[in-house]
């Protein structure tokens, strides 16, 4: 049969030791002092055995006391850790953002949103391609996040279309005369790429990919070494110094690409919160470049 500790007892027990008796062990605990004499009263019973030889200012620990006590310190502290670690404190959250990588930028304006309105908030944020980050604010692995994509066929409360976010071609690989054009592609899934591709094939532009990789660090680096030509957000030669394509025959890029704000369950309960976090977008966003 299992016989499980109450972390309880064994925190009477580590401040009657540490206050010196069993009532200022209760004044510490806010308990009263019969409620103290049981909790030690039950670990005798656990051990089979005193805990205390002696009364008043004689009491010190018995052996089993002593190493009981070892024990109860280090129990008591794991405990504590687990609770600091995933239960919330009172009046503080958890508050999990993704922000698509083309818009990471953006993230200072948001996190100070965060800390005007939810300012106990403990924060973690993911960046990415918007198709990974997507499903896990479905899933409730996200509270927000800020999307280069279509509204996810969720509640529409839970989706704010902030416009549409222009295109531009960049990087200016040598390649000779009539070759394929060499190409710098996120992995799939990416529905960007995508696009790129159809417009591509659409303008009979031969193409090959010279560099393919999941994250925009690597497509920016492609860029401007001169391994291929990426389609990336228009404001991509002031945000990060890319150079832009000077090849004629380029199609203009695709479409302008949606920009959404989307909401787990929970965030879009709460519209005031909501809305808040919305104007905090708009505003992160003002120095990018929109079609509208």
């Amino acid at each position: 049969m299992h016989r499980d500790l109450q972390i309880s007892r064994l925190r009477t027990l580590i401040a009657v030791v540490e206050t010196g008796g069993f009532r200022r062990a209760a004044e510490a605990l806010h308990v009263t002092q019969p409620a103290v004499s049981q909790q030690i009263r039950q670990l005798s019973s656990l051990v089979e055995g005193p805990i205390f030889t002696g009364t008043g200012r004689r009491m010190r620990l018995s052996p089993q006391g002593e190493e009981l006590l070892g024990y109860a310190r280090r129990i008591v502290a794991l405990n504590d850790d687990v609770i600091r670690r995933f239960v919330p404190q009172p009046g503080s959250v958890r508050l999990a953002i993704g922000v698509a990588d083309q818009l990471a930028e953006s993230l200072p304006e948001i996190l100070r949103f965060v800390i005007r309105n939810v300012p106990h908030a403990r924060v973690s944020v993911r960046t990415g391609v918007s198709e990974f980050l997507a499903p896990q604010v479905a899933s409730g692995q996200l509270d927000l996040a800020l999307l280069l994509q279509p509204c996810p066929p969720q509640s529409a409360a839970a989706n704010r279309e902030l416009g549409h976010l222009c295109l531009g071609w960049f990087g200016q690989p040598a390649h000779g005369e009539g070759a394929p054009l060499p190409l710098s592609l996120a992995t799939e899934p990416c529905t960007l790429r995508n696009r790129i591709l159809e417009a591509l094939d659409a303008s009979h532009v031969s193409w090959r990919i010279s560099y393919e990789g999941a994250e925009l660090v690597g497509l920016r680096a492609a860029a401007k070494a001169g391994l291929g030509v990426a389609c990336l957000l228009d404001n991509g030669d002031g945000l990060w110094g890319l150079p832009r394509a000077i090849k004629p025959s380029l199609p203009p890029p695709p479409g302008p690409l949606p920009v959404t704000l989307v909401a787990s369950n929970g965030v879009a309960a709460r519209s005031g919160l909501l809305s808040a976090a919305e104007r905090a977008c708009r505003q992160a966003l003002r120095g990018y470049p929109f079609a509208d």
